[in-house]
């Protein structure tokens, strides 16, 4: 951690020094997250594009045939506005008046709550919101490559599983994984949020194209009224889960530099403002569109829905398997110092050794780090690229498994939406902000932030029900491994 260190006589803060001995200095930029803060305003804008457009957008227009136009657009912009304030709360609290920064969510989870407390709440949300994204796009990659295989393959074309689709679109992560730390993917974060836009254009460009269908149907898909309501329930989750980029705010805002002229806050929040604009371009004409054009028949996945024009259809699906890539490596670069906190490590050796073999299966480059500092600062292994090897494969692996068991797309999308985004997207920077900054009773910042707290919990609540039978009703029909 660096230096924090006084310069003038009103006590403001910055960090400038490094006391850290050269052993330890040589760890902490061998680690996934390095100390390095050169980054620029633009790195923010497109590394939030990529952590937050995703998966969740191409499932936006089945949302809304499960929610129906009124409740359906009312989620989506009051989740967009609700979203954006809790990110610039996030952004205003990374770095204090005195200059301390929190380069981690559960540092700032710490601060709030206590050492113990703070990184209880705070871990197990981290460790939920991302194996819940990887194992979604495990999925989403592997359905965008089989439906390319399908588009472009002629007959007789042997129709392969979507099994094996997973298996491929894998392959390419166990390759990226050993990429060294965050810095590193930057190219591969820029690229993958020029596709996000590019197949979010596309999507509702080729539904514009197709037009209305002439026996399109705005009402609700399901015959009962236990039906409607569970699906509306999991639709809830599954705009939740479009907003998903909070967990790697306090990562990427940690990469600026600051200074008491210029704070980060400041870059960090005009990256924020420029992804924003772009997460509504691409957010509300694909729910709205996709869902006035097709309506209640429109698919989990609207460029599974979209068959012509052929080529671009399939060009839009590898746009998609492009910023899955990115999206999957970014997503997995954040929650490193866990291991190093004194509560992190059980107190005996057995527990310590169960605790670290759970964490390794759970977790990518913020997981990458989390799991390597661990190994390197805690249980003392050596530096080495089979260290690395072994450990970040093992996490890839872990996920594409889980994938090919429950490949169930609106289900997970609905479920982990509720169960682990919500959380940390919508309410737990608001009640942090409560703790520290304590609004005055009855302020509009105080009605504010209970407002976005009730929002939340009722996602939290309801929205795994609904994805959880969605699941479960689709397993019943469903052949594992076959």
């Amino acid at each position: 951690m660096d230096a924090v260190v006084p310069i003038n006589e009103d006590n403001f803060y910055f960090e400038d020094e490094d006391d850290r001995s050269a052993e330890q200095r040589a760890i902490d930029d061998w680690l996934p997250i390095p100390s390095a803060r050169t980054a620029k305003w633009w790195s923010s804008a497109f590394h939030n594009i990529t952590a937050i457009i995703g998966a969740g957008v191409l499932g936006l227009p089945y949302a809304m045939s499960q929610l129906g136009w009124g409740p359906g657009v009312t989620v989506l912009v009051l989740s967009w506005i609700v979203t954006l304030y809790s990110l610039w709360q996030m952004v205003e609290m990374h770095e204090t008046d005195r200059g301390k920064r929190f380069d981690r969510y559960h540092e700032l989870g710490q601060h709030a709550f206590g050492e113990k407390l703070g990184l209880w709440i705070v871990i197990p949300m981290q460790l939920g919101v991302q194996v819940a994204i990887d194992i979604v796009y495990m999925v989403t990659g592997g359905q965008s490559l089989k439906k390319v295989h399908e588009l472009l393959c002629h007959a007789p074309c042997k129709n392969i599983k979507l099994s094996y689709f997973i298996m491929i679109f894998a392959s390419a992560h166990f390759a990226l994984s050993q990429l060294p730390d965050f810095n590193s993917i930057s190219g591969v974060s820029l690229a993958a949020a020029i596709m996000s836009v590019c197949y979010s254009a596309i999507a509702w460009g080729a539904s514009i194209h197709k037009g209305v269908q002439p026996d399109v149907q705005y009402g609700y898909k399901s015959d009962t009224t236990v039906g409607t309501v569970f699906n509306f329930f999991s639709s809830l989750g599954t705009v939740a889960f479009a907003y998903s980029g909070h967990n790697v705010v306090m990562e990427i805002q940690a990469s600026m530099p600051s200074s008491r002229d210029k704070p980060s806050k400041v870059p960090m929040w005009r990256g924020v403002i420029v992804a924003y604009t772009v997460v509504a371009i691409c957010y509300f004409p694909v729910g709205i569109i996709g869902y006035w054009i097709f309506g209640n028949t429109v698919q989990e996945n609207i460029l599974i829905t979209l068959q012509k024009p052929k080529w671009l259809i399939a060009m839009a699906n590898m746009f998609v398997v492009v910023h899955l890539i990115g999206t999957y490596q970014v997503i997995v670069t954040n929650l490193s110092v866990f291991f190093s906190c004194p509560y992190s490590m059980s107190s005996s050796p057995l527990q310590s050794i169960i605790a670290h073999s759970i964490c390794m299966q759970i977790y990518a480059m913020p997981v990458y780090d989390f799991i390597e500092t661990g190994l390197v600062k805690k249980l003392k292994f050596r530096r080495s690229w089979y260290l690395r090897f072994v450990s970040r494969n093992t996490y890839v692996a872990f996920t594409m498994f889980m994938a090919i068991t429950f490949p169930f797309f609106n289900g997970l999308l609905g479920f982990f939406g509720g169960f682990a985004l919500a959380p940390t997207t919508y309410y737990l920077p608001c009640i942090i902000w409560l703790v520290l900054k304590k609004p005055r009773k009855l302020s509009l910042s105080w009605f504010a932030n209970w407002f976005c707290i009730m929002f939340g919990v009722v996602l939290t609540v309801v929205a795994p029900m609904g994805g959880l039978r969605e699941i479960i009703m689709k397993a019943k029909s469903y052949k594992f491994y076959e």
